[in-house]
């Protein structure tokens, strides 16, 4: 394996430059929805971005401007901060 990688380098930069965007959006996505498990999860295993992937397009879901603007509402027990 060893002589391999050796020999292939570039094999192990393509893997990085793939995996790395995947985890960032995955680990940005996970805090940006406070799934704490999930951002665990992700931090940890390492699957050549498919499990990043799965959670990206299965699990995490974008806010929509109107629930970002509720939950500020409610944590601010309904005073309106501008």
């Amino acid at each position: 394996m060893q002589q391999f990688i050796t020999q292939y380098p570039w094999i192990i930069y393509a893997i990085i430059a793939w995996t790395l965007p995947w985890k960032g959006i995955a680990l940005w996505r996970a805090a940006k929805n406070n799934d704490k498990a999930w951002f665990i999860i992700l931090f940890l295993v390492n699957t050549l971005a498919m499990l990043d992937i799965i959670y990206i397009v299965f699990f995490s879901k974008e806010k929509k401007k109107e629930e970002v603007k509720n939950e500020s509402v409610a944590v601010n027990n309904g005073k309106k901060i501008v």
